[in-house]
């Protein structure tokens, strides 16, 4: 061979390999970046290739699957109460993507996933049209519709936990949307699309797990757990050094109080009527840096707790003057929480101290029915010891009995609870946010821990307005809970 042509066989042998190399990178290394690319049209067409598995609750099925007409997607999901249950479901469209448990379990759904690849094989076999898995969740639909019934046409979330196992029991957020109105890809889709993008209110923000809201008094009861745990209050019922007026830390300002005899007020009395000067000054005595550690025990700052979708992080703040402790540990300067994380902090106290995981996925399900995966309830902290969560018990059980949670009440049942009214906007001028935190026994089954916060309430301050409008709606989910067995 001359010269030349040796030159060029080379330099063709050098194409070819690299041809190969190329082609091996794309099947083997990028493949699953390019599987996940949402420019990947065709794991759009894939996804809607076939029926969908099921989002189930109460052994209910609350997603479905149609057939549609397209050429293009064999199938269109369907959604039963869209709007109740898209905190929890939240969409899958063929022309926007999927999120929440659509998205994160699509493997599942779809039925693409490696832990089904027996089911898909034996279907290709029998030449049975392939489906996808179920999702089963630890929602129960009593405790969800009682919590998105109450609400209403109010803006504001519920979440609902067994604290006993972490489950979820209920996700509700209001205003809502209806993920089947943008199912598809037609123009009445992406209609229904540009609407709920452009809503002031935004309803497709899942506020139960994705918003957070100053605290207000609510969070009271992480200062109480911070102070019993650092042992600056030994006796709930003894009197405190609390003056009145009370100046914050680093400041002239007085303190206000909403209620009256605050001065010198025991622990348990100024939890019952939610004395501001009591607490801010138990922050300030624990230090910020104690505060939190204890804060953190009960779940703030973590930005990775995962349910499994995501939620917004709540903070205390580590890095604050003593004065903004001062009012952080009353609930408000940076403090910030979800409903999901107040609820945690509630359900920690009813489980005797034990904190643990929140999950909403009980079991994930091939199309045959057979468990693929099973969630096991995990403890995540012990945020107070079981004595120091008996002493909070007494004293949120005390507010519901004598203090301002009192419409929070059961009869036959033992109900601790706590109100909240949170600052809101510059200087205070919007409109207060109305809290309330509870847990629910009979004695019978597992206790229940509720936290319901309301955006738009009437209430023009003090924590009688989460009393007077969010207890009664965590009144009527425990309710639901119990009753129905959990």
């Amino acid at each position: 061979m001359n010269k030349p042509l040796r030159r060029i066989a080379i330099f063709c042998g050098i194409l070819v390999l690299a041809l190969l190399v190329r082609t091996n990178w794309l099947q083997y290394v990028e493949a699953d970046e390019l599987n996940e690319n949402d420019r990947n049209r065709r794991i759009q067409v894939e996804r809607y290739a076939s029926e969908r598995g099921d989002i189930i609750v109460d052994g209910r099925p609350i997603t479905g699957s149609v057939r549609t007409e397209s050429t293009l997607y064999a199938y269109k999901r369907t959604y039963a109460d869209g709007p109740m249950w898209a905190p929890v479901t939240g969409y899958a469209s063929q022309a926007f993507d999927a999120n929440q448990i659509e998205k994160l379990q699509d493997g599942i759904l779809t039925g693409n996933s490696d832990r089904l690849f027996f089911d898909r094989t034996m279907a290709m076999l029998t030449g049975e049209e392939k489906k996808g898995g179920n999702v089963v969740t630890t929602l129960s639909a009593a405790a969800q519709k009682a919590a998105w019934q109450s609400l209403g046409d109010k803006k504001g979330a519920v979440a609902a936990i067994e604290p006993k196992t972490g489950r979820i029991l209920a996700l509700a957020s209001t205003p809502s949307y209806d993920p089947a109105s943008f199912a598809g890809a037609e123009l009445s889709d992406a209609r229904a699309w540009k609407s709920l993008e452009r809503d002031k209110d935004k309803p497709m923000l899942n506020r139960a797990l994705r918003e957070v809201y100053p605290p207000g008094s609510a969070f009271k009861v992480v200062t109480a757990a911070a102070a019993l745990e650092n042992g600056l209050v030994k006796d709930i019922d003894a009197a405190t050094d609390t003056p009145e007026p009370y100046k914050i830390p680093l400041s002239a300002r007085p303190l206000k109080n909403h209620a009256s005899g605050c001065a010198d007020a025991s622990l348990n009395r100024a939890m019952e009527v939610s004395c501001n000067s009591v607490f801010a000054k138990l922050g300030d005595e624990v230090s910020r840096d104690r505060m939190v550690e204890t804060a953190e025990k009960f779940g703030f700052n973590d930005p990775g707790i995962d349910v499994p979708v995501r939620a917004a992080a709540s903070v205390y703040d580590k890095a604050m003057d003593r004065g903004g402790n001062a009012l952080s540990a009353i609930g408000q300067f940076n403090t910030a929480a979800t409903p999901l994380q107040m609820a945690m902090v509630t359900a920690a106290i009813a489980n005797d101290g034990r904190l643990m995981k929140p999950y909403m996925i009980d079991q994930l399900e091939a199309p045959n029915l057979d468990v693929v995966e099973k969630t096991e309830p995990e403890e995540m902290s012990r945020p107070v010891s079981p004595e120091n969560a008996r002493l909070l018990q007494t004293m949120m059980e005390n507010v519901v009995e004598k203090g301002t949670g009192g419409k929070a009440r059961i009869d036959g049942v033992t109900v601790g609870g706590k109100t909240g009214t949170a600052e809101n906007g510059f200087g205070n001028t919007g409109t207060p946010y109305a809290w309330f935190i509870s847990y629910a026994k009979d004695g019978g089954g597992s206790p229940v821990a509720v936290a319901v916060v309301v955006e738009d309430s009437d209430a023009t301050g003090g924590d009688i307005s989460g009393g007077g409008l969010a207890a009664p709606i965590a009144k009527v989910v425990m309710n639901a809970v119990l009753n129905s067995g959990g």
